[in-house]
């Protein structure tokens, strides 16, 4: 039956949802690439609480939708920004989505990697900054997690120069017990993470970044760089010691990133891998073969929805990600942690969800039909 949706220019326009969901299979790990979905957080709606107040999180639900991606063979990045971390999620919040998440994955079988940063500061001393560091590191290593050492704001707020991201990084780095993934997010997910590395000169801070990398390659996995930038993460992962993989987080550019060139390839830890998870999957399963144009071919189509949900302003990709979970039925509302849900207008989740359907997203297209139907209700459309 036909939908009236919203457009940019408020006016109304019919679409015909899709009728059969796309056929997919779960299945394994890739054996061409590293793949991580960071995996957002399902809120629980019957909570009293208000957008100031800590998380309520549905845990049940939280744990099955990071089963479906295990499922299907990719990896979860646990407490990450996807997760609204520093937007909704605390500190205290992530220490339990940690521990739940990693004994879920060692139960299924599946790979996981968890952010540590210092969330639980404003601001501070640098040696406040380690201290707070040092406290989350020993949180995902206890977990048996793999460590993803994240951009922190208090030591964007806190250091004066070059030399005191050298410092912090490097008494980290040198106390781990196993190799981390090393995160650069850039000021478009979250502006308080402007001059990162010591300067707001990219080529600056990027030498700055590689030489973190160069002073101990061996206790670094590899990296993963969200600057929406494919020359200079193509330049970049050039760059990289031997053994160093690079891990694209770019959403805008992220299928010629990991398809890669004659010189090489990024792996990938995506937010726009949750909502795409089985789609994802079933491209690098063609991919593993060999056949980069066909990965090319069912990847491609999805930048165009990718770049809806994370246009500026960026960070609230997050609310476009939990939308089209709702309609795909990974969970039966459509409430975020921190009142975020209000974040995107009425047009904008429209055409979410046009593009997601038409991409053969939903599991169920009639129910993401009926659930697009209800918000457009609530919004006073008759669609």
């Amino acid at each position: 039956m036909t939908l009236h949706l919203p457009g940019a220019d408020g006016t109304l326009r019919p679409y015909e949802p899709r009728t059969e969901p796309r056929a997919v299979t779960p299945g394994s790990a890739f054996t061409s690439r590293t793949v991580f979905s960071a995996a957002h957080v399902v809120a629980d709606p019957y909570a009293d609480v208000s957008p100031d107040s800590p998380a309520a999180v549905d845990w049940d639900a939280t744990l099955a939708f990071r089963r479906h991606l295990w499922s299907h063979g990719l990896g979860v990045a646990e407490a990450m920004d996807t997760a609204q971390r520093g937007m909704g999620l605390d500190w205290a919040g992530a220490v339990e989505l940690i521990r739940r998440s990693a004994a879920e994955a060692k139960a299924a079988g599946g790979r996981i990697a968890c952010g540590v940063g210092t969330d639980q500061l404003t601001g501070g001393t640098l040696a406040e900054v380690r201290a707070a560091y040092e406290e989350q590191l020993a949180v995902v290593e206890e977990s048996g997690a793999q460590a993803i050492l994240m951009a922190s704001r208090a030591l964007a707020a806190t250091a004066q120069s070059p030399d005191d991201y050298l410092e912090v990084y490097g008494h980290l780095l040198r106390q781990t017990t196993e190799p981390v993934i090393l995160h650069w997010l850039g000021p478009m997910f979250d502006p308080a993470l402007e001059g990162y590395w010591g300067s707001s000169d990219l080529d600056a801070a990027t030498d700055t970044f590689l030489e973190v990398i160069a002073a101990h390659p061996d206790r670094i996995d590899g990296i993963k760089v969200s600057l929406l930038d494919a020359q200079r993460e193509i330049d970049l992962r050039r760059r990289l010691p031997r053994g160093v993989r690079c891990h694209t987080g770019d959403d805008f550019h992220y299928p010629e990133l990991i398809a890669g060139d004659d010189q090489g390839f990024s792996h990938a830890l995506l937010g726009i891998f949750d909502p795409l998870g089985p789609l994802a999957a079933e491209a690098f399963r063609v991919l593993d073969t060999g056949n980069t144009d066909g990965f090319r071919a069912l990847l491609d189509p999805t930048v165009e929805l990718s770049r809806h949900l994370f246009q500026a302003p960026t960070r609230f990709y997050k609310t476009g990600v939990v939308f089209l979970a709702r309609l795909a039925g990974h969970q039966s509302h459509f409430t975020m942690v921190g009142g975020l849900q209000s974040a995107r207008s009425l047009p904008h989740s429209a055409r979410a969800y046009e593009l997601a359907d038409t991409l053969g997203l939903f599991p169920d297209p009639k129910l993401a039909e009926d659930r697009m139907r209800t918000l457009l209700h609530l919004y006073g459309v008759t669609p």
